[in-house]
């Protein structure tokens, strides 16, 4: 007697039922470490009962959540004898009366799968290709500034969906440095993504004309910053429209949990790549792909530089914020 685990039906019941074995059909997301927790959990379980445990588990992305497979099996001693690979379909056959542990999940692709980085951006890639792909999405349009946020979310579609599928737009201001357009270009090409540059200074003047009358006396404050970030938020939003595009948001969760973004201008979009992604987590992952990749992915100047809005001179993220570490 094979039972089937539900919410209702506790295993001690189905124990004193006569099952012989346990099936837990399984829809748990995906969390960092969590799957080394749910084999403790379920090898537990098996030894416990003395029962032969399977657990399937949900796989792709939904939204918001990601389900990362990793299905397992136990013998009745507690002993892991099949893994499903993590963030991929797979079909695994095992015998339950079998004995034999097995060493590592096989699918993992030697790139040491319990570290966090590689756990996220496997997680980030396979939760943006099914947003897109479910959503009806090929092409996607990223804002590039030259800054880490934009590199990583532009380097995470063009592994999701092609880097010929993905079109990274610079959006240049008075106040952009030099440096921040090369790294945006050179991102771009290390990518192989395809680029539009869009400068907002005319679109900023305009504003500006318009604002005048009712702006008359007013010392410039961040009002003026938000402007520049919803006029780019406005001419991303008419490329997504125009060509059909996803367009991707590139804040992180740093930031958003402390309001330091513009609603109607960064925050545009469809999809918050990186929103559940703290800032530290979000260089350790960019100089984890420089690293398991060989080459650089990331370019080294936006791994290095001060982060910066740069929408007003000489800007830093530490004028208003404590470092990143700390918050």
């Amino acid at each position: 007697v094979i039972a089937l685990v539900c919410l209702t039906v506790g295993i001690e019941d189905l124990m004193r039922a006569g099952a012989d074995g346990i099936v837990n059909l399984s829809a748990s997301p995906f969390s960092v470490g969590k799957h080394r927790r749910r084999e403790e959990m379920l090898s537990s379980l098996a030894r416990k009962h003395h029962v032969p445990v399977v657990y399937v588990n949900q796989f792709g992305g939904n939204d918001d959540l990601v389900f990362d497979g990793r299905s397992l099996g136990f013998n009745a001693d507690g002993t892991p004898i099949a893994r499903g690979r993590a963030f991929e379909p797979d079909v695994v056959v095992c015998n339950l009366d079998g004995s034999a542990a097995i060493a590592a999940a096989p699918g993992d692709n030697g790139d040491s799968p319990d570290r966090a980085e590689s756990e996220i951006w496997r997680a980030l890639v396979l939760g943006t290709r099914d947003y897109a792909r479910k959503c009806g999405f090929t092409q996607a349009v990223i804002g590039l500034s030259g800054g880490i946020d934009s590199a990583l979310t532009a380097a995470i579609a063009a592994e999701a969906i092609g880097p010929d599928h993905v079109l990274g737009v610079l959006m240049p201001s008075p106040y952009s440095s030099r440096g921040s357009i090369d790294d945006a270009t050179e991102l771009a090409a290390l990518l192989g993504i395809h680029t539009l540059t869009l400068p907002i200074e005319p679109a900023m003047c305009a504003m500006e004309a318009t604002l005048a009358p009712a702006f008359e006396g007013c010392a410039r404050d961040v009002t003026e910053e938000n402007i520049q970030a919803r006029i780019r938020g406005n001419l991303l939003m008419a490329l997504s429209n125009k060509r059909g595009a996803l367009l991707l948001t590139t804040g992180n969760k740093s930031e958003l949990s402390v309001g330091y973004c513009t609603l109607y201008g960064d925050m545009s979009g469809g999809l918050a790549v990186i929103a559940d992604v703290p800032k530290t987590m979000v260089y350790r992952i960019a100089r984890w792909l420089n690293e398991t990749r060989g080459r650089a992915v990331i370019p080294e100047a936006t791994l290095t530089k001060a982060p910066s809005a740069e929408l007003r001179p000489n800007q830093t993220d530490q004028d208003s914020l404590p470092p990143y570490d700390v918050l």
